[in-house]
């Protein structure tokens, strides 16, 4: 069982930046491929970013790359969003989600089922 606890959202002007944390308990963390997604009113939760369980391999949705990067620290049990040139579309309640990396590949990796255990999530919001 692995608990995830997000932090780190808030209330930012556009072209602003935030940085997300997502801090895991329970087994070896380097076991563990993660990623983020979002969920913003009356739409349907969709994906933003994931990593690896070594964090060689990253990938992105459109809508963020080049703004946002995923980043993790093992040795903390950690992993960041760093997000940069918010804008408005980018508010959303954030989640991190993690998954044995057994079980991560590059064709599932941006699939919410791919996904066994969620954050209870925290809230961006960007003004313009």
């Amino acid at each position: 069982q692995v608990q995830l606890v997000e932090s780190g959202g808030g209330l930012v002007q556009a072209g602003g930046s935030l940085r997300l944390s997502c801090a895991a308990s329970g087994r070896s963390f380097t076991i563990y491929a993660l990623g983020w997604f979002r969920q913003a009113p009356g739409k349907e939760r969709e994906f933003v970013a994931t990593s690896n369980g070594s964090g060689s391999m990253t990938y992105y949705a459109d809508s963020v790359k080049g703004r946002f990067t995923i980043s993790r620290d093992n040795a903390k049990n950690t992993v960041y969003l760093q997000m940069n040139s918010l804008k408005p579309e980018d508010t959303a309640v954030y989640y991190c989600a993690t998954v044995l990396r057994s079980k991560w590949n590059s064709g599932t990796a941006s699939k919410d089922r791919t996904y066994d255990y969620w954050g209870q999530g925290t809230q961006v919001t960007v003004s313009s």
